[in-house]
């Protein structure tokens, strides 16, 4: 007798924002490439993230090493948004003044 192979999907869902996490968490998936990239093995990444499972992590690894050019293209626009809004906060907070107020309280205290 054959056995029946189930075929299951990659665990990727997409948010309303467009953004790619892992199987119903709220690990994304730049997160866990990242951190693969940095040297982590699938069953790091598992223990430092306690909300993924170890099957979806090594499934998310194998779907990204098999459709890298497509999640580079991901990760650089990413990047390029977290990039936009970083910019964004840096014109309208001064963070020099919010620094020296902060430093001038420590001063207070000491």
């Amino acid at each position: 007798m054959i056995p029946v192979i189930e075929v299951e999907p990659v665990p990727l869902e997409v948010t309303v924002d467009g953004v790619l996490r892992i199987g119903g968490t709220r690990v994304t998936l730049d997160t866990v490439i990242a951190a693969f990239k940095e040297g982590a093995t699938a069953e790091e990444i598992a223990q430092q993230y306690p909300s993924l499972k170890l099957a979806d992590v090594y499934a998310v690894i194998g779907y990204y090493l098999r459709h890298s050019t497509q999640i580079e293209l991901y990760l650089q626009e990413r990047q390029q948004q977290a990039d936009a809004v970083r910019r964004e906060n840096e014109s309208r907070f001064d963070s020099q003044e919010i620094r020296e107020r902060l430093l001038a309280r420590r001063a207070e205290q000491s």
